[in-house]
Formats: structure tokens, C-alpha cells, sequence
């Protein structure tokens, strides 16, 4: 795994034969990508919008709109500082009202996975922080301090759909009555150790759930990505297209829900798209990855 004070990129982006087929069916001149992180999308679809085209490119975490500055320029890209939610704002920075397509791809990079000091993985110690964008917002571990035992409980349930949830707030919550907070990534890992125990419905590490839980609290993924869907008709020219790759039921769920219930999309994909046995071999990353696409009526 690469280390932070690498600058190269590890990150491998998922089903990028799938987002090249379904932008490129519709021609696009513009196309954004709300979540930049190592370009891998992006480089496709500059081949795909052809010379006149432009792709413009979102992402929340500083890190990487400071490497893409420390790198040389590329043609018909323009790479901005912002969470997909701020497609609008970008547009009109470009001087454009409308975009022919946009691609979504949720979660966690490799990259933010590789950096120490985030506390995405809890393979390794470091501050419990789990933002995105570590400038804005507030650390996981100031995150448990504000919230009770139920908050923490129903977070870590409904976002990490952990059944030994209140196990878990319950000891949180002991610690920072007994002044020792859990401020690291080593022990919050400890008391998930302690309350989820090995068996046929935890084959996964005790921690993964609970991470996976606060991630998404402390950056309103949901939220954003809820809102995003509802205002993103109106960023789109007629017959333009939305590529969304999702990685758990949560996130499919809200995407599923809101291309149906919405009008103003035609979907294109009845049931989620599904990368390759050849592309999880290769990538173990794109194993979950669900890929949905609507078209702007």
C-alpha cells in the first residue's frame, strides 16, 4: 500500500469499461466527475468528450486538488475543491449552465485509505479523524465526544448496519465518563474487538461496521449524495446521463430509490450493473461496486 508522503496515486478506479460505454452512448461535450480522487475516470472520459469537450472534476479532500496543481496542466480538465453538491458552482465557473453527463463514485479511495493521519483504516493507528475534507467539518473521535449513547448507537446500526451497535456506544460512552475518550483509531478498534464477536454473520474484521458507520456521520454522505440526486436533473441537458457506482446497500438504496420515484429520469439500468469476475480479480475493491445510470428526460 502506498504510503502518504507517496504523491502517486494507488487508487484504481471501478468499472471504467462500464462508465465509458454508457456516458459515451450519449455524446457528451461536457462531462462531470463529482468524485475526482485519482483522475482514473477522468482520463477516460476526456477521450470521450473529444477535442472540444471538457471534463470537470470534483472532489472534497484538499489533498487532492494539491496534487493535481503539483502536476502538469491537462487539456479540457478543470479540477475543483467541493463535494459533488457543488456541481452547479462548478458549472457556472466553466461558464456553462448544463452538463451532458456526470459519474458518481462513492466512498472511500484507496488513497484516503493509504493516509495515516485520516483514520480510515484500522489496520493501522493514527487519530480517529475520518473526514474527507480533514479542513471543514469535525473529527470522528469530537463526533462521539458531542453525541450520547443512543445517537452513537443508532448511527453505527442504521449506517454500518452493526447489530452489536449499542454494545458499542454503550462502551464509548463508559470511556469518556471514565476521562478517556476514544480520540484513536487503535481503540475504538479495541472496543469493537470486545463487543462484536467472531461468527457466521461477522466474517469481517469486528471494526469494519462501526468505521464504515461514523465515515459516513462525520462527511453526511447520505445526506449529500440524497440531495445531489434530487437537484442533479437540473444540471443535465435533455438526454444527458448520471452513472452512479455504489458500494454498499445503503448508498444503492438511496440511488435506486430516487431515479425511480423521479420523473424526470429514465432508467436505463433495471438492475444494478455488476463489474467483471476478470475486474475483481485484478481490483478486490470493485467486489461490491453496483453501478446504476439514468437519463435527464
Amino acid at each position: 500500500m502506498t504510503e502518504p508522503s507517496d504523491n502517486r496515486p494507488c487508487h484504481v478506479s471501478v468499472m471504467p469499461a462500464e462508465i465509458v460505454h454508457w456516458v459515451s452512448e450519449c455524446s457528451p461535450n461536457v462531462v462531470v466527475d463529482g468524485t475526482y480522487g485519482a483522475g482514473g475516470h477522468s482520463r477516460l472520459l476526456l477521450d470521450v468528450v473529444g477535442e472540444g469537450g471538457l471534463v470537470i472534476g470534483l472532489d472534497r479532500d484538499p489533498a487532492v486538488l494539491a496534487r493535481v496543481e503539483s502536476e502538469p496542466a491537462v487539456d479540457r480538465l478543470s479540477v475543483f475543491l467541493g463535494s459533488y453538491e457543488k456541481t452547479a458552482a462548478a458549472l457556472q465557473a466553466s461558464g456553462l449552465e448544463y452538463a451532458d453527463a456526470m459519474v458518481l463514485d462513492l466512498g472511500l479511495s484507496s488513497d484516503q485509505l493509504a493516509d495515516r493521519d485520516r483514520g480510515f483504516s484500522f489496520q493501522h493507528d493514527g487519530p480517529l479523524d475520518l473526514r474527507f475534507d480533514p479542513e471543514n467539518g469535525i473529527p470522528a473521535s469530537e463526533w462521539l465526544a458531542r453525541n450520547g449513547e443512543k445517537a452513537i448507537a443508532d448511527a453505527i446500526y442504521q449506517f454500518g448496519e452493526e447489530r452489536f451497535s449499542r454494545r458499542i456506544a454503550r462502551e464509548i460512552v463508559a470511556r469518556a465518563k471514565r476521562r478517556e475518550p476514544v480520540r484513536t483509531v487503535a481503540e475504538l478498534v479495541e472496543i469493537c474487538r470486545r463487543c462484536v464477536p467472531r461468527g457466521k454473520h461477522h466474517d469481517i474484521h469486528p471494526a469494519t461496521r462501526t468505521f464504515q458507520a461514523l465515515r459516513i456521520a462525520v462527511n453526511e454522505e447520505l445526506d449529500i449524495l440524497s440531495r445531489t440526486l434530487q437537484q442533479a436533473p437540473e444540471w443535465l441537458s435533455s438526454g444527458g446521463r448520471i452513472a452512479v457506482i455504489s458500494f454498499h446497500s445503503l448508498e444503492d438504496r438511496i440511488v435506486k430509490n430516487a431515479f425511480r420515484d423521479d420523473d424526470r429520469w429514465n432508467v436505463l439500468t433495471k438492475k444494478p450493473l455488476r463489474p467483471s469476475e476478470e475486474e475483481v480479480a485484478e481490483n478486490a475493491r470493485a467486489r461490491s461496486a453496483k453501478l446504476r445510470v439514468a437519463e435527464r428526460i
